[in-house]
C-alpha cells in the first residue's frame, strides 16, 4: 500500500507531527475519499476549499450525534463525557440549534468579550512577568507557562468558576481530553471525565443558589419569551464553552509561535510592524489550524460533494487544515505570509455552526503574540523544530503542542 492508501485505511494514524505533505497528496487524487477512522468505522473526508465550504452549510448534513447513533448509522461512538454532556450547539440541528445559539449569543455577546480586553491584557502581561522572572536563559516550556494558562484563565472567569477550583479542572481537563490508544489510558480519561461532570454540575448548583456577573449565571437566567436551557444543555453548553474556550486558543497560540520561529523573515516583519498582528492573527489559523478536521456530521440523504455520492447515514468529515492550503483557492499556500491578500480560511467554520467564540479566541490571540513578541525579541526555541510533538488533541478535531520548550531571551517593559 501506497502512504495514501495507508492513511486513508486508518485516517488520523498519520504523521501529526507535519500532515500537511499527506494532505496534499489526498486533494491531487480528489476532493473527497472514503477511510476508515480508528474504531473501525467507515467515513467520507472532504479535503479541498471549495466543497469544504459548502459542506459546512449544507443542511442536508446533520450535526445531530444522538439521533445518528439512534438510527443505528455507521457512525463514531460519542467520546467522554457522554449523554450528559451532549446536547449543545456543535451536536444539534435546528431548530433546536438556533433556539440554543440564540440563548447562548445572549449571554455570549460581544460587549462582554470586548469588555474583557483590558483585563485578558493584564492577564497576559501578568503570566510574561513570570516567565522574564525565570531569567533569560532559563528552559520555559511556554505551552505549561502562557499557551494554555492565559485562555484558560479567561474561559473561567468568565465562567465564573472559582479560583481555589481552577487547577484541579484544568489537570482534569487536560487527562479527559488526551489521546487514549489503551485500556489504561482511556480508564483514566474516563476517572478525568467524571471529576469533570461533578465540578461543572456543582458549579451550576452554586451559581443557581447564588448568582453572579458570569457566563454560568447568564446562561442559567437566559430567557427568549418562554425558551431557556434545561438541564443538560446548560451542562453540556458549559463544557463546550470551557473546551472550546480554552483548549483551541492554546493551540492557535503554541502553533503560531512556532511558525514564526520556523519563519523568522515573517517574524521580523511582524515585529517591524506589529499592527499587522490582526492580519498575522489570521493567517496563523490559516497555517496551521487549531482545530484540523470539523465536529461531527452525518448525511441524511444521499449527496454529492466533489463529484462523489456520499451515502445516506455515512459519516462525513470536513479537513479544515487541507481546505486551508488548498492551492486552487490560496497563492502559494503553504508558505506564510502575514501580508496575504487572500487569508479568508475556514479554521472557525462556516455557515450557521460558524465559532460562537471566534471574537473572544482572535482577541486572546492577538494580545498574546503581540505581547510575546514584544517583550521578548530574542524568543527561540530550546529544542530542533523536528523534535516539537504535536502529541496534545486527538489528532482529528484538535491539533496542539503538550510541551513548546524555549528560551525566552532578555524582557522588556511591559508596553
Amino acid at each position: 500500500m501506497t502512504t495514501v492508501d495507508q492513511a486513508l485505511a486508518a485516517w488520523g494514524a498519520y504523521d501529526r507531527d507535519d500532515p500537511f505533505p499527506l494532505f496534499a497528496q489526498v486533494r491531487r487524487l480528489g476532493a473527497v475519499h472514503q477511510v476508515t477512522l480508528a474504531d473501525g468505522h467507515q467515513a467520507w473526508l472532504v479535503v479541498r476549499h471549495a466543497e469544504a465550504r459548502v459542506a459546512l452549510n449544507d443542511p442536508r448534513l446533520s450535526k445531530d450525534m444522538q439521533a445518528a447513533l439512534a438510527s443505528g448509522g455507521e457512525v463514531v461512538a460519542e467520546g467522554l463525557p457522554g449523554p450528559a454532556f451532549a446536547r449543545h450547539m456543535l451536536v444539534v440541528d435546528p431548530p433546536d440549534h438556533t433556539r440554543l445559539r440564540r440563548l447562548v449569543a445572549a449571554a455570549f455577546s460581544v460587549r462582554r468579550i470586548e469588555g474583557l480586553r483590558p483585563h485578558v491584557q493584564t492577564i497576559v502581561d501578568d503570566l510574561l512577568d513570570d516567565v522574564a522572572a525565570r531569567g533569560p536563559e532559563s528552559r520555559v516550556d511556554l505551552v505549561e507557562s502562557f499557551a494554555f494558562p492565559l485562555p484558560f484563565t479567561v474561559i473561567c472567569e468568565l465562567l465564573g468558576v472559582p479560583e481555589a477550583e481552577r487547577a484541579v479542572l484544568g489537570r482534569e481537563l487536560t487527562a479527559l481530553l488526551a489521546p487514549t490508544s489503551t485500556p489504561e489510558e482511556y480508564a483514566d480519561a474516563k476517572r478525568a471525565s467524571d471529576a469533570v461532570v461533578e465540578m461543572l454540575t456543582l458549579l451550576v448548583e452554586a451559581k443557581h443558589d447564588t448568582p453572579g456577573d458570569d457566563l454560568v449565571s447568564a446562561l442559567i437566567s437566559a430567557r427568549d419569551g418562554d425558551e431557556h436551557l434545561d438541564q443538560q444543555e446548560l451542562l453540556s453548553t458549559i463544557f463546550q464553552l470551557i473546551v472550546a474556550g480554552h483548549d483551541t486558543t492554546a493551540s492557535l497560540i503554541g502553533n503560531s509561535v512556532v511558525a514564526l520561529l520556523h519563519h523568522p523573515e515573517q517574524l521580523a516583519a511582524l515585529r517591524a510592524a506589529p499592527g499587522k498582528i490582526s492580519a498575522a492573527v489570521e493567517e496563523m489559523l490559516r497555517y496551521d489550524a487549531p482545530v484540523p478536521h470539523a465536529t461531527f456530521r452525518y448525511a441524511l440523504e444521499p449527496i454529492e460533494i466533489g463529484g462523489v455520492t456520499i451515502p445516506a447515514g455515512a459519516q462525513v468529515i470536513i479537513n479544515l487544515a487541507s481546505a486551508n492550503r488548498d492551492a486552487d483557492h490560496y497563492t502559494d499556500p503553504r508558505e506564510l505570509d502575514i501580508d496575504r491578500t487572500d487569508a479568508r480560511h475556514l479554521a472557525f467554520g462556516h455557515g450557521i455552526h460558524f465559532c460562537l467564540g471566534a471574537p473572544l479566541a482572535r482577541m486572546e490571540g492577538q494580545l498574546a503574540l503581540g505581547s510575546l513578541l514584544h517583550r521578548f525579541p530574542q524568543l527561540r526555541l530550546a529544542i530542533p523544530i523536528d523534535q516539537l510533538h504535536w502529541g496534545h488533541g486527538d489528532g482529528l478535531v484538535l491539533r496542539g503542542l503538550s510541551q513548546l520548550p524555549v528560551f525566552p531571551g532578555p524582557a522588556l517593559a511591559r508596553a
